[in-house]
């Protein structure tokens, strides 16, 4: 009798205590639910949202050009009209106010800021995405092969760390300014030529800088994910079934690592917009008449005691772009990586 109890069918009660209590969700579904705990992460979010609306979008609905120079408008305060514009309006015409006022070439400071804003975000993210890649490929070498290789490029690495960086930046921008600057010159039809005569032969400089220089952090995330993974079961039964080790680094080993890179990434951002903001308040930066949060700012010293205000806008806007994709990259690190949990 004993014997047939034990192979007696479950009861219901018995059933139900071996379903699951919760339900299983993916990593990504696990993240998103953890980033909207974070009201600060989700803040800053919509912050930067908005800043690429006022950057790309805002430009449309403004009926000035960030280099056009409206003759007998230079240093107007916010919301007032020369009086050139003052008869236009009698007349009838639309005429688009100057909402944070002009610059003392008669430009509009409210579409400058504008395209100052799009200037630091194309550059931030461009030169995070060029160190991810860079530090992706150098950091899964080092951690895949392992041994001697992984020790001498992890020195070259910090030898690369006490390289001051900005003083590597400021001289690739003086050195490579009269062959970038002649080469634009005699390829001004080509796209690299318009490209160089539109941004300036520093900006090219910082994408260098960060080529060099900063894609050191990410690699060595990428070396402590792979070391971790790389003795998993499934990277093991990859390289039994023959799996190469490119296919097994890229197919396996770096997706599952995909939570900090993306993290860090996030916050390589915010330095360069730092990065190139600081060049173009030292007068290395975009060339004129094209425009960033630095050059603004540094256009404002002239008359910091009359126009407070152009010095005041351009470096709030640059805080708040700084800050707020801190803060994005702090929630985004929190909400991808479990241990790191609240």
């Amino acid at each position: 009798m004993e014997d047939e109890d034990v192979f007696a069918p479950a009861s219901a009660e018995e059933k139900r205590a071996f379903e699951p209590r919760h339900k299983s969700v993916s990593y990504w579904k696990d993240a998103w639910r953890r980033l909207r705990k974070n009201y600060v992460a989700l803040a800053s979010f919509g912050v930067i949202v908005f800043l690429i609306l006022f950057a790309y979008i805002g430009p449309f609905f403004m009926g000035y050009h960030y280099d056009e120079q409206v003759r007998g408008s230079e240093n107007l305060k916010p919301f007032v009209y020369s009086q050139q514009e003052q008869t236009r309006v009698a007349a009838g015409e639309k005429v688009f106010p100057h909402a944070f006022g002009t610059d003392s070439h008669g430009r509009d400071l409210l579409v400058r800021l504008m395209y100052g804003v799009r200037v630091s975000m194309i550059i931030g993210v461009a030169a995070a995405i060029l160190t991810l890649v860079i530090g992706v490929l150098y950091g899964s070498i080092a951690g895949y092969i392992g041994g001697r290789v992984d020790m001498a490029m992890m020195r070259i690495v910090d030898i690369i760390y006490s390289v001051p960086d900005v003083l590597v930046v400021l001289l690739l921008a003086v050195t490579l300014k009269p062959l970038l600057t002649d080469f634009a010159n005699t390829n001004q039809t080509n796209l690299a030529g318009r490209l160089i005569i539109a941004l300036g032969p520093s900006i090219l400089a910082i994408f260098i800088a960060f080529a060099l220089l900063y894609w050191t952090t990410l690699a060595r995330i990428v070396r402590g994910q792979i070391l971790q993974l790389k003795q998993q079961e499934y990277a093991l039964a990859a390289r039994a079934l023959g799996a190469n080790d490119a296919r097994i680094i890229f197919k396996h080993l770096l997706p599952n690592s995909v939570g900090p890179l993306v993290a860090a990434t996030c916050l390589q951002i915010p330095t360069a917009i730092f990065l190139e903001s600081f060049l173009s308040f030292l007068g290395v930066g975009v060339n004129a008449p094209m425009t960033s949060l630095g050059s603004l700012a540094s256009d404002a010293l002239g008359g910091m005691y009359t126009y407070t205000y152009r010095l005041i806008i351009p470096a709030a806007l640059l805080s708040l772009l700084i800050l707020s994709f801190n803060l994005f990259g702090d929630g985004l690190r929190d909400a991808l990586d479990p241990r790191l949990r609240k």
